[in-house]
Parts: structure tokens; C-alpha cells; sequence
């Protein structure tokens, strides 16, 4: 058969990385990885030839040929799965895209602590072992007003870790509305059940009344939790107790009263013109005894699950051996450190933090830029796309805000040749990738997170 000839005349492992071609590439990626390499090499020529079943010869016909392809194969897997993107997205804080972009002072931190040895448990005063939550406990505090705080790697974390911490083997009580599920199809009741909680359901979807909480009040009763819907909204025919009356109710049979919210602001977001979301001061005034949220949703900062309230709970959760498989890195701590620090000043924070930044930016800011980028655009296509701006509207995402609506402006590219799928991904084969969307048969690029039109300009991968 002429496949077992073709077969027959392939080189081996041993001869092609003898060649004195392979020992720049043996230098720069090392034995192991070359040797890897061309085994993977050989496997898919093997198989070209078995598929192909009467080729006369394999696909290289020189040592040169081999070299090329052995060299193109390392280097193809040299190039980090994790890159950069540009979100066009229409989503500002995109949970597939990394949510939040931390701020530049944010990001030194974290690159500065991820190169050097750094004091997270170490008291330089002194001079003996500390605690990592003293780094950021104070600065949460001075924000919200709770009476303490601790900070593990993300909000589904702290529910889990409160959860564990104050009703492990007890009922705790949630309204059959707020039982959410959040992004990776992870539901609050599967959350609940691995906490060691007995997840307690009260009222219906759309209506929950204070007696349906009283009600189920009984002897194993530990906690009544309270689920902010940040990723949706019941409207209509509706009706759930305000957190004063559950705070009322808690306190009158001596049990504590927990928030999740979610999303979790720090700054009242009303003055970026958008409505809607408590923040963990106004939660914790309304009387919440523990809130837990994410640090890198609305708050703008890396993953994080901040806890916040009550001393006498924080320093349980803090003696649960969960909170240590659960705790923060150095870099994390350092970049949220940062983080808070920029909202000692809240004028600062709005203009810093690409968060709040993209979410309060004004439309005709955004209009300019996209007039530029559709001029780059038109300079990349010519007469083979057509290239205009149109009004949008995008979303805050990963689960916050959902009724609000953006107002945006787009950049849409008709190709001439290509349809609003092919455009989709050519523009995702770019360096950095342009992520857009397909939406009423047009592909469009959302200006609202681009700070610089410049960032739209095509660029291949060398």
C-alpha cells in the first residue's frame, strides 16, 4: 500500500532533533519540549497519511520543511491562553471577559507584591506574626460603617463561609423569590446544601409576606437570610418585607440577619445616573447583621467575597477552618487594598476605576470616540464594508443592575463578503481580539468601554 510507504519513509524522533537545524530551537525551548514537539509533529503527519490512505509521500519533502513546521509548532504553543481583549461587548463588566479592569494603581500593586516578598503576615511594629485581614479590615470599615470585616477569594465563597459559620446542620430562611442562580448555573439552594445548612423556602415567587418568616420560625431555626436580586427583577403582582421589619423580626427572636448582595456598590451609583442598587453602608443602616459582595463587580476590584457587619460574627467566620481554604493571596489582597483606597476619595474613585468610569461615561464622549473608530475602520475596509455609528444600548452585567438600560453608541461593519458571523470572527482573530456582538443581522462594536478609538485598529498576530 502506498500509505505504508509514505509511512516508512518518515524520519525519526532522534534523527530530526540530531539535525544540526534543531539545535538553535533545542537552545531557546529546551530538550524536553523540542523532543515533545516533534513527536506531535510526526503523529500528525502519521495520520495525514492513514486519512489520505494513497498519497505517495508525506507532506514535508526536506529537513528545511520539518524545521519550519517543528519551529511554527513551538512557537504557536509558546503564546498564552489568557490575552488581552478589547470589550465591544455591549456588556461592561463582562463575567467571560474577567468582570471588572482593575485601576492602574491597582494593577501596580498587585504587579509589585506578585514580585516581591511583602508583609501579609507580618507585623512590621512589632515584629512578630500578624494577620492578613488587618491590611484591608480597616479600610472596609471606614467605608461601610460595619464593625469589622474579612475578605475571601469570591462572593459565592462568603455565602458559603457565613453560611456554614452561623447555621451548619440549622434552617436558615430565604424567600422562595430569592433563591438566585448566578453565572455557571450555580443555584443558592446547592450553594446552601454544601454550606451544611437547611435551606428553609418562605412565600412564592412574586410575593413573600413578614408572617411567611415568622411562621417558619421554630427550635432549629439559625439564621434568616435576605438575597439581593441583582441578576433579575420581579415585577408586577409583588410584594416581600422591608429589611427593617425582617431586621425587627430577627432581632425579636435572637437570631441574626444576613444580606448577600451581590453585585455589591460602595458608592451610591445614583450619581453616575443609575438607580437601583443598595449600598453595604445603606444595608447595613437598614439593619443587616452580616452583608456579604463581589469585589469585582460594581466595586471595580479584583475576584474577591467581601463579608462586612457584626464583630462577634466576623471573628466566628474568622475561627471557621473554611476561611483559611478560602482566603486571598498576596496579590489579590494587595490590588484591593488599592482598590478601597481609591474610595476614601469617591470623586476620584468615579474617574479611576474603569468600572464606574465606563458605567458613568457621558454619551457624547462616547460618540466621539466611536466617530474616530469608525474612521480607522474605513481606512481598514475601504469600499469592502460599509462603516457607520449607530445609538445603542448596553448593560452593566455579571449581575447587576438588570432593569437599567445603557445608553450607548455602536460601530457597526456591513462587509461586503462576509457575513455579520465571519465579521464577528475576524475581528476576534485580531491582536489583541475585538469582541463584539450580532445583533438584528448587523455586527456592531459597543464604543462605551473603549477609552481610545486607536484600540479599534486592526491588528494581525505576527
Amino acid at each position: 500500500m502506498t500509505g505504508d510507504k509514505s509511512l516508512r519513509k518518515l524520519p525519526s524522533v532522534d534523527r530530526i532533533v540530531g539535525l544540526a537545524s534543531c539545535k538553535s530551537l533545542i537552545d531557546y525551548y529546551g530538550r524536553t519540549r523540542v523532543v515533545g514537539a516533534t513527536r506531535k509533529l510526526l503523529d500528525g503527519i502519521r495520520n495525514e497519511i492513514l486519512s489520505a490512505g494513497n498519497g505517495e509521500d508525506y507532506a514535508f519533502k526536506s529537513d528545511e520543511d520539518l524545521m519550519s513546521a517543528l519551529s511554527s509548532q513551538l512557537k504557536e504553543s509558546s503564546k498564552p491562553l489568557l490575552k488581552k481583549v478589547i470589550n465591544c461587548s455591549g456588556v461592561i463588566i463582562h463575567t467571560n471577559l474577567g468582570r471588572s479592569m482593575l485601576a492602574e494603581t491597582a494593577g501596580k500593586a498587585a504587579m509589585d507584591t506578585a514580585v516581591s516578598c511583602v508583609n501579609l503576615e507580618y507585623s512590621l511594629k512589632e515584629g512578630e506574626r500578624g494577620e492578613r485581614d488587618d491590611i484591608l479590615e480597616g479600610l472596609i470599615t471606614g467605608l461601610t460603617g460595619a464593625e469589622a470585616a474579612t475578605v475571601v477569594n469570591n462572593n459565592a465563597a462568603a455565602v458559603l463561609l457565613v453560611l456554614n459559620t452561623l447555621s451548619d446542620g440549622k434552617e436558615t430562611i430565604v424567600s422562595r423569590g430569592e433563591l438566585i442562580e448566578i453565572g455557571g448555573s450555580f443555584r443558592l439552594p446547592e450553594i446552601m446544601a454544601k454550606s451544611g445548612s437547611v435551606l428553609k423556602e418562605v412565600g412564592t415567587t412574586n410575593r413573600t409576606h413578614l408572617s411567611d418568616y415568622e411562621n417558619a420560625i421554630n427550635q432549629n431555626t439559625a439564621l434568616i437570610l435576605s438575597v439581593h436580586t441583582s441578576n433579575y427583577r420581579i415585577i408586577g403582582f409583588t410584594s416581600k418585607p422591608e429589611l427593617a421589619e425582617l431586621k425587627s423580626l430577627a432581632k425579636s427572636k435572637s437570631l441574626p440577619l444576613m444580606v448577600d448582595l451581590g453585585a455589591g456598590a460602595v458608592i451610591d451609583l445614583e450619581r453616575l445616573g443609575l438607580k437601583g442598587e443598595p449600598t453595604i453602608a445603606q444595608t447595613l443602616d437598614n439593619g443587616a447583621d452580616v452583608v456579604t459582595i463581589s469585589g469585582d463587580k460594581l466595586l471595580g476590584g479584583p475576584q474577591a467575597g467581601i463579608i462586612a457587619g457584626d464583630a462577634d460574627i466576623i471573628a466566628r467566620i474568622r475561627k471557621n477552618p473554611l476561611k483559611r481554604a478560602l482566603r486571598l493571596d498576596k496579590m489579590t489582597i494587595s490590588a484591593l487594598e488599592a482598590t478601597l483606597r481609591i474610595y476614601q476619595n469617591p470623586d476620584e474613585a468615579v474617574s479611576v476605576i474603569p468600572t464606574l468610569r465606563h458605567l458613568g461615561k457621558p454619551v457624547e464622549t462616547i460618540r466621539a470616540v466611536a466617530g474616530k473608530a469608525v474612521e480607522i475602520l474605513k481606512e481598514e475596509f475601504g469600499r469592502d464594508a460599509e462603516v457607520f455609528a449607530v445609538d445603542d444600548i448596553c448593560r452593566a452585567g455579571s449581575g447587576s443592575l438588570p432593569e437599567v438600560d445603557i445608553p450607548s453608541v455602536s460601530v457597526v461593519v456591513k462587509h461586503r463578503t462576509m457575513s455579520p458571523d465571519e465579521t464577528k470572527q475576524w475581528f476576534r482573530s485580531l491582536n489583541p481580539p475585538i469582541i463584539g456582538r450580532v445583533e438584528s443581522g448587523m455586527f456592531r462594536l459597543d464604543m462605551r468601554c473603549v477609552d481610545d478609538a486607536e484600540q479599534i485598529r486592526p491588528r494581525k498576530e505576527s
